[in-house]
């Protein structure tokens, strides 16, 4: 009851000319998936959702994953739906969020501490549907949404010579896609890697699979996130181990797609 409420309440407010930020844990969220749709974005009306706890979150165990939100958010047409990598573009997402034309926008950021000390950037506008490349490479291209880009990043760094060469792209918006990205990459790479700590089925991966097959690429995808699978209660660190998100596992993952480049 009470999160349905919050959005068909936050709803309302936007209805009037505010713009609420409505900020409810990703698990939760789940309770209120009818008022996101009907009380929201079929009137395409100005709320930023603010999705707590996305991701394995530890210790408060499988009912409080936000796992599913990618998955069960990207169907909804008047959505944008974003992930930010650190607290500098967390902030600056509610910033893009805020602005007059930004409609229903969705950012979801985990449970934990952040990336960085000097967090207390000027704010900006990240552009809407816009990634940036982090890393160049030649070999093969690593795809990813989210905090868990600092996995990806952690996971390159440990290769210890020249080969492969790995690109790295962090997509920030899952919807509006970068269909600019998707086409270099698709152009570029037979062999992708999409990463997300959330659900495989449905979110990133999914998305990027499907965007070659209706574009006519043919490159090997592979897609590390979440197994279809409920994951019980632990340390972050454990978690992402058991479910192939650590720096280590997405190591052996590129170096398993090398042996097929």
């Amino acid at each position: 009851i009470a999160e349905g409420h919050a959005v068909t309440f936050s709803a309302g407010l936007a209805k009037e000319g505010m713009i609420p930020f409505c900020n409810i844990y990703s698990s939760f969220m789940q309770r209120a998936y009818d008022e996101v749709i009907h009380d929201t974005a079929l009137q395409k009306l100005h709320v930023v959702f603010c999705l707590d706890r996305a991701g394995l979150v530890g210790e408060d165990g499988a009912t409080h994953h936000g796992v599913f939100d990618l998955a069960y958010l990207r169907p909804v047409p008047n959505l944008t739906i974003a992930s930010p990598i650190n607290e500098v573009d967390l902030r600056n997402l509610m910033y893009t969020g805020y602005q007059d034309d930004a409609g229903t926008f969705v950012i979801r950021y985990p449970r934990g501490k952040g990336e960085l000390y000097d967090w207390q950037q000027p704010l900006k506008i990240l552009p809407v549907g816009k990634g940036r490349q982090l890393r160049e490479g030649n070999d093969l291209a690593v795809l990813s949404i989210g905090p868990i880009g600092n996995e990806v990043r952690k996971a390159i760094e440990l290769i210890e010579d020249e080969y492969p060469s790995v690109a790295h792209y962090d997509m920030i918006y899952l919807k509006p896609v970068d269909e600019s990205i998707l086409h270099e990459v698709g152009k570029r790479f037979k062999h992708i890697i999409t990463v997300e700590n959330g659900v495989r089925t449905g979110g990133l991966g999914s998305l990027v699979a499907e965007f070659m097959t209706e574009n006519g690429y043919t490159p090997r995808i592979r897609r590390v996130g979440i197994p279809e699978q409920f994951i019980e209660l632990g340390r972050i660190n454990q978690l992402f181990k058991i479910c192939g998100l650590d720096a280590e596992s997405i190591f052996k993952v590129i170096m398993t797609e090398v042996v097929n480049v």
